[in-house]
């Protein structure tokens, strides 16, 4: 960081002095960072900000006087793009006020550690969690090039042939990624044709909940993925926390082959587990050109060597944009490896996939090829 670049002032808002010390002193250890200041609830927090300035809030959910729900609504009346990072417990009942935080407009979260048998240990745990987003959502991440507005040039790929339908779309996300899917996915039509396969960093608590938040909303029916579920139109599946998700080959049932779905626990990939890598390579390997695959808003780079095999294998790719996007930095890391055939507003992505998705189909149903894509036999 530049010398003469101010430091990123954060304000810590927990009811515990215990953990407001140990955040505190996690942080400090960060040369781009200052610790403006803390508060033991929301309402002294409130009364802070206008003298503290912050730069971002450490927010914690479960508070006396005024709780962190509470606090983020009022933060967002009055100051709407102060990032908000929501510093919760990872149980049920904090994956759900977590989810709903985001909602309300928090930028990002992180869970509150378990016991890790030592301060130190404690300390190193929140750093690898916190400092990362800190510096994304204050602009001091390492931004792919090129930066705003510009794209590299599109890479040479492998043309999909206009008769090759969509019959597949694989969805990878990160910060601010649930928000994204709650606008995208219940925008597509119940008799959506094809699977949708989604990776969304979060814990196993989170996934699970984050599904049942989507389903209830869709018009498709969305679920946490598991091992050997069949893949069907109108179904959105996301990876479950701390498993990567595949697509596999087919097995054969009684109505003829059908495409399934693989977890596994291999190494993290881009310190991900799951890894959009990981999705977009199976797809790619099994999909070929029928494969739309999406990349959301992000912090990191994971997507963009998937994106790179989807294209290659005949498929395309398409990306949130920067203005949209809560951190551009998987998409953006697609566009600058130029490996993304466009780029649109997330208010713009679920009618976008859906004319690709029906238009391809068309095409080819207009075509009338005696070929069949591999995922053809499962998909009305």
């Amino acid at each position: 960081m530049a010398t003469d670049m101010p430091p990123i002032r954060i304000l810590i808002v927990d009811d515990s002095l215990v953990i407001r010390k140990i955040v505190s002193d996690a942080l400090k250890q960060e040369p781009a960072f200052e610790v403006a200041g803390t508060a033991g609830d929301g309402r002294i927090a409130l009364a802070k900000l206008p003298n503290l300035k912050p730069d971002l809030i450490i927010l914690d959910l479960a508070m006396p006087n005024m709780n962190g729900m509470e606090t983020l609504v009022e933060v967002r009346k009055l100051y709407p793009k102060l990032p908000v990072i929501i510093f919760s417990t990872l149980s049920v009942k904090g994956g759900a006020e977590t989810l709903e935080a985001l909602a309300l407009g928090a930028s990002d979260y992180a869970t509150k550690p378990t016991d890790r048998g030592s301060l130190a240990a404690t300390i190193e745990t929140i750093q690898g969690d916190l400092i990362p987003k800190i510096k994304a959502l204050c602009g001091l991440a390492s931004m792919p090039s090129p930066h705003p507005g510009s794209q590299a040039p599109v890479q040479p790929a492998k043309a999909r042939a206009p008769s090759s339908r969509i019959d597949i779309v694989a969805i990878g996300s990160s910060t601010g990624g649930p928000n994204a899917l709650a606008e995208l996915i219940p925008q597509l039509p119940a008799g959506f044709p094809v699977p949708v396969v989604i990776v969304q960093h979060m814990p196993a608590t989170f996934t699970r909940l984050l599904a049942e938040r989507l389903s209830k909303a869709a018009a498709i029916a969305v679920g946490e993925g598991s091992g050997g579920t069949m893949l069907g139109g109108a179904q959105a599946w996301i990876a479950p926390g701390n498993f990567h998700m595949t697509v596999v080959a087919p097995v054969t049932v009684a109505a003829g082959p059908a495409w399934r779905l693989g977890l596994n626990q291999n190494a993290p990939e881009n310190s991900c587990r799951p890894a959009v890598d990981v999705l977009f390579r199976s797809v790619a390997a099994v999909g070929g050109p029928h494969v739309l695959g999406v990349v959301l808003t992000g912090m990191g780079s994971d997507g963009a060597i998937g994106a790179r095999h989807i294209r290659e294998a005949g498929g395309e790719v398409i990306v949130q944009d920067e203005a949209s996007s809560v951190v551009w930095g998987m998409p953006g890391a697609v566009c600058a490896a130029g490996q993304a055939d466009a780029v649109y507003p997330l208010q713009q992505l679920a009618g976008e996939i859906s004319r690709r998705v029906l238009q391809s189909r068309a095409l080819r149903a207009a075509a009338g090829s005696p070929k069949t894509s591999k995922l053809e036999p499962s998909i009305p």
